[in-house]
């Protein structure tokens, strides 16, 4: 680690790989999905160490603790040098719902669906994420 006192809150979420460009971390904090210390932040807001943050990429909410400031993008390995997770299972177990998705079978030989036909697909899915 090094001895920065702070660094702005985009290009931290970008360096410890929360993000994948500082762009998506600068747009999320516009939106307000980015708290700190439950106040929602501006791209520009400068984050020091022992800091709260949390993380709204629906349908979860990651929670995290800052232990550490870095401006340069780190390795997946490093990354636990600078935070510290403390999101809920519960909230991590949204995921795994999510990726299962709505279960659908569909009879043997009957093709590709109509366009009508998905459409209700469609339905269906839009009605199981929200």
């Amino acid at each position: 680690m090094t001895d920065i006192k702070s660094v702005r809150i985009d290009k931290f979420l970008w360096a410890v790989r929360i993000y994948k460009t500082r762009g998506l971390a600068a747009n999320a904090c516009k939106m307000g999905r980015i708290l700190i210390n439950d106040n929602p932040v501006k791209p520009s807001r400068m984050t020091e160490s022992g800091e709260s943050i949390t993380i709204r990429k629906p349908p979860v909410t990651y929670t995290y603790r800052i232990t550490g400031l870095t401006g340069n993008r780190v390795s997946a390995k490093l990354v636990s040098n600078y935070l510290v997770d403390l999101t809920p299972e519960e909230e991590k177990m949204k995921l795994d719902v999510r990726k299962a998705g709505p279960v659908s079978f569909r009879k043997k030989g009957t093709g590709r669906p109509t366009k009508k036909e998905r459409r209700i697909i469609d339905g269906w899915k839009d009605d199981f994420f929200l």
